[in-house]
């Protein structure tokens, strides 16, 4: 199993988990965010990224005006910078948006440990799928992904889960 906790199994991924970690390692945006317990989560982690994919790290607030101050101090300067608040599964989300190089970077924050948080549930339990299934049932998701879908209703999709996919998907089992 990938140790996603930190960004070190990009230095060996493909070319665009190798330069997402050139990125975050030169920007030192995760270590700069430490006190937040910082993880990348989503698409380009567990290579399912299509061309527009974002770097999405989530984090964790127990402070959310605190939070919202550091996003804005350390990268309030940077390409089309924008910060909002808002309420995600009945959660205080705090959510900043900028472009570093060729990335467009989202920096997700809720008053819940990062390990417990839903993104980084459901890319665990994407990984395990992927693990399980074969190159074919990837570049379906990446096809899915191409033709407009979000992550989890791709994965919901071909696994033939009913209702809500994000909900579904957490409760899936290999």
């Amino acid at each position: 199993m990938i140790d996603f906790t930190t960004i070190n199994y990009l230095k060996i991924g493909n070319p665009k988990q190798i330069l997402a970690f050139e990125v975050l390692s030169e920007t030192k945006i995760l270590s700069n965010l430490a006190e937040f317990d910082p993880i990348l989560v989503g698409t380009i982690p567990i290579n399912i990224d299509i061309e527009n994919s974002d770097l999405d790290i989530i984090c964790y607030w127990k402070n959310k005006a605190e939070f919202a101050e550091k996003l804005k101090t350390l990268f309030a300067n940077e390409s089309e910078f924008q910060i909002r608040e808002t309420l995600i599964n009945n959660q205080e989300t705090v959510i900043a948006n900028f472009k570093i190089n060729s990335f467009e970077i989202e920096i997700f924050g809720q008053n819940i440990p990062t390990k417990n948080q839903n993104g980084y549930k459901h890319m665990l339990i994407e990984y395990e799928i992927l693990k399980a299934k074969d190159e074919n049932f990837r570049l379906e998701i990446i096809k899915l992904k191409q033709n407009g879908y979000k992550t989890e209703p791709a994965f919901a999709s071909l696994l033939g889960l009913n209702g809500d996919p994000y909900s579904e998907l957490l409760k899936y089992k290999i």
